[in-house]
């Protein structure tokens, strides 16, 4: 079959279209190298929470009596720096100035404790020795607390438990406030612990 000289060229030109078409084709189903997305941006260093600050009563003979606010691990002489410093001329050699402070407690300056209330914790002096079989109520584990009359396992695991829910022991009298230690319990145990 003879399509002429025109009719081949067409013919040509047609196959090439179609070569063309076909090799686009192909050429759009390659696949492609596709950058990889950007990495995730690293997550900023959390810095841990400052421990809360302490807030301590300051009363008696200081410049500036009330509620003062000091940083955990401060000591009685940062809270009376912070009062104002204590009057001109007070004794304040009754107050363990080098001992820390804890959240909640009454600081006494050269006034008399009211009865009732909290006893300052004291100096270690000369009398430590009498101090070796008071255990302290803020550091003692449920078995040195079970070494004390009438104190079980369960009643210290209760101790330790209300230290851990309300924080340290500001005064002896909150013992009372332990579920198991009633008025006669406490009665044994008052001089046998310590703040």
């Amino acid at each position: 079959m003879d399509v002429g000289r025109t009719g081949a060229v067409g013919l040509v030109l047609a196959a090439l279209l179609i070569v063309g078409f076909v090799a686009f084709g192909v050429w759009r189903e390659q696949p492609r190298a596709v950058p990889p997305p950007p990495p995730p941006p690293s997550p900023s260093p959390v810095a841990a929470a400052p421990p809360p600050d302490l807030v301590v009563s300051v009363v008696g003979k200081v410049n500036e009596p009330g509620l003062v606010t000091v940083r955990p691990g401060e000591r009685v002489a940062d809270v009376l720096e912070a009062a104002g410093g204590a009057k001109a001329g007070t004794d304040v050699s009754a107050l363990n100035l080098a001992r820390k402070v804890a959240d909640g407690e009454q600081i006494y300056v050269a006034v008399p404790v009211p009865p009732g209330a909290a006893e300052p914790p004291t100096s270690q002096g000369s009398d430590a020795s009498e101090d070796e079989d008071v255990i302290d109520l803020n550091t003692a584990g449920t078995g040195e607390l079970e070494e004390l009359p009438g104190v079980g396992e369960v009643t210290a695991e209760r101790i330790v438990q209300w230290r851990d829910e309300n924080g340290p022991f500001t005064s002896v009298e909150q013992l009372r406030e332990v579920d198991g230690i009633g008025e006669a319990r406490f009665g044994r145990l008052r001089d046998l612990v310590r703040v």
